[in-house]
């Protein structure tokens, strides 16, 4: 019995080395936080963070340029015409 538990975590820990660290802490999840942490220093600070803050967005409070200029391309509903 002891064999086998060895067994089954050692092929456990060894999968979840060889998947990489990507898939087990997050990826893209991290990327995100990282990108609008830059954003929030002053701007993205290269084109992934760039296409990371186009794609999810940036904080409320984030003041930089970019992140302005993102705010205003945002939904705008469309205004209704009044008819006579």
């Amino acid at each position: 019995m002891r064999r086998f538990m060895f067994a089954v975590s050692a092929i456990g820990l060894v999968s979840l080395v060889a998947t990489g660290p990507a898939s087990a802490g997050g990826g893209e999840l991290q990327e995100t936080v990282g990108a609008r942490a830059a954003a929030r220093a002053g701007g993205p600070t290269n084109a992934r963070d760039a296409e990371l803050l186009k794609r999810w967005g940036c904080l409320s409070g984030s003041r930089s340029a970019f992140c302005q200029a993102q705010s205003h391309q945002r939904y705008r509903p469309y205004k209704r015409r009044r008819r006579r």
